[in-house]
C-alpha cells in the first residue's frame, strides 16, 4: 500500500482534525452523517440519496470485500466523501474487481481514515448533523473555516439536478440471485408505472420489475399532465416516486406536478424523498430530524401485523405528525417513534420513509413493492 496522503477536517461546531487520505486529492463541502451498516459501503456511496454528504462508518473496518460491478446501486458515486476508522487496501472477495481507494478516485470521491469515527459519531448524535469541509490540499484551519463559511449549505443546493436521468429509459432487469450470481429472470408483467427518478437505485427499479410490473423512468422535471393523459388512456397503470437526496422543501416544481397526480387520483407508491415529498404536496411540510436515520438496523412497527421489520434506511428529513388528518399511519420507527409509512384516505396513494429494497441491508420490507402491484391493479 502506497503511503497515505495527509488529510484536514474542519466542522461547523469548530472542530479540527487531522487525518489520512485514501480516495481522490481534492478540498470539499458537505454535510457529515454517519451510518451504521456493518456492510455495504459500496451500495452505500453509490446510493444518489448521499449526494452532498460525508458518510461516518461505524463499522471500524472498511474496503475488506473490494468493489464489483455488480453492487452499484448507479452509474457513479454521489457522496461527497466517506470517513472510516480503517482502510484496508488489500481486499480479499472472489466478487472482487477493484479496491475501494480505486473506485473513490474513479468517481473523483473524498476517503479520510485513520481518524476516531467513534468520537464523531457520539458527537453527531449529540449536536445533530452539520456542515463541514475535508482538504487534502489545506492545512490551516483559519482557512478552511473560510472556505466552509462562505460555501452553500445543504438544504441551499437542488441536488436533483445532479443526479436524476436526463433521458427516459425502460428499466428490464429484476432482483440479483447471490446463490446462481445472476439476475433472475423477471415475471410476465402485470402493470405498467412511471417512475420519476429523483436519485432511483437500481435495485428499487429491480424489485418493482420482480414484483411484476413493467417500469419506465423519466427524469425529475416530468410533466403530470402526460402521465395523467398516459393513465387516463390506460397506458399506464400508476406512478412510482423514488427516493434522492436534499431538502424535499426545495423541490418547488416537483410539489406542483405531484399536486396535479394527486388531484387526478393517479395510484401512486413513493419511497424516502417521494414519501416526503408526498406529504409536502398534501400540504403537510416536512422537517429535519437531529441526525437522520442512515444504516441497516432499524427496527419498523407494521401497524397492521404488529409485525417488526428490520430495516434500511437513509434520510434527514421526516414527515409530520398531524398527517394523520388525511392519512392513515401504516409503519412506525421504534427508535423514536416517527412515521415510517403513510396510506392516505380516499386516494389510491401510499408511501414508506425507509428503503424495502435495502441494498445494503435485510429484506423483510420487500412484500411492499407487491402490495403496489396489488394497489394498481385494483
Amino acid at each position: 500500500m502506497e503511503a497515505l496522503k495527509k488529510a484536514w477536517i474542519y466542522l461547523e461546531n469548530g472542530t479540527f482534525l487531522e487525518a489520512n487520505s485514501f480516495g481522490a486529492s481534492k478540498t470539499e463541502v458537505g454535510e457529515i452523517v454517519f451510518n451504521t451498516s456493518m456492510s455495504g459501503y459500496q451500495e452505500i456511496m453509490s446510493d444518489p440519496s448521499y449526494a452532498g454528504q460525508f458518510v461516518t462508518f461505524t463499522m471500524p473496518e472498511i474496503g475488506n470485500v473490494g468493489v464489483n460491478d455488480e453492487d452499484m446501486e448507479s452509474l457513479a458515486a454521489h457522496a461527497k466523501g466517506m470517513i472510516v476508522r480503517k482502510y484496508q487496501e488489500r481486499y480479499s472477495n472472489f466478487r472482487a474487481q477493484d479496491s475501494l481507494a480505486d473506485f473513490l478516485k474513479k468517481f473523483d470521491v473524498m476517503g479520510i481514515c485513520d481518524i476516531d469515527t467513534r468520537f464523531l459519531t457520539k458527537m453527531i448524535r449529540k449536536e445533530g448533523a452539520m456542515m463541514m469541509v475535508a482538504s487534502t490540499e489545506i492545512s490551516d484551519k483559519e482557512e478552511l473555516r473560510k472556505i466552509l463559511q462562505n460555501a452553500p449549505r445543504i438544504e441551499d443546493v437542488n441536488y436533483i439536478e445532479k443526479v436524476s436521468t436526463r433521458e427516459a429509459y425502460k428499466h428490464n432487469s429484476s432482483t440479483y440471485n447471490y446463490r446462481a450470481f445472476q439476475y433472475d429472470e423477471p415475471p410476465k408483467a402485470e402493470a405498467k408505472i412511471i417512475a420519476i427518478d429523483f436519485g432511483v437505485k437500481r435495485n428499487i427499479l429491480n424489485e418493482l420489475v420482480s414484483a411484476g410490473i413493467e417500469v419506465e423512468v423519466v427524469p425529475n422535471d416530468f410533466v403530470a399532465e402526460d402521465l395523467i393523459e398516459k393513465y387516463n388512456a390506460k397506458e399506464i397503470d400508476g406512478v412510482f416516486l423514488s427516493n434522492g437526496p436534499g431538502d424535499p422543501l426545495v423541490l418547488k416544481k416537483e410539489q406542483e406536478q405531484i399536486k396535479k397526480l394527486i388531484a387526478a387520483k393517479v395510484p401512486m407508491f413513493g419511497i424516502c424523498l417521494g414519501h416526503q415529498l408526498l406529504s409536502i404536496s398534501h400540504g403537510y411540510e416536512t422537517f429535519k430530524l437531529k441526525f437522520g436515520h442512515h444504516g441497516g438496523n432499524h427496527p419498523v412497527k407494521n401497524e397492521k401485523t404488529g409485525f417488526v421489520e428490520i430495516t434500511a434506511q437513509n434520510h434527514n428529513y421526516n414527515v409530520p405528525d398531524n398527517i394523520t388528518a388525511i392519512a392513515e399511519v401504516t409503519h412506525k420507527n421504534l427508535f423514536d417513534d416517527t412515521i415510517e409509512g403513510l396510506r392516505y384516505n380516499n386516494a389510491p396513494i401510499f408511501s414508506v420513509q425507509h428503503h424495502p429494497e435495502a441494498s445494503p441491508g435485510p429484506k423483510e420490507s420487500r412484500y411492499i413493492f407487491s402490495e403496489f402491484l396489488s394497489l394498481i391493479k385494483r
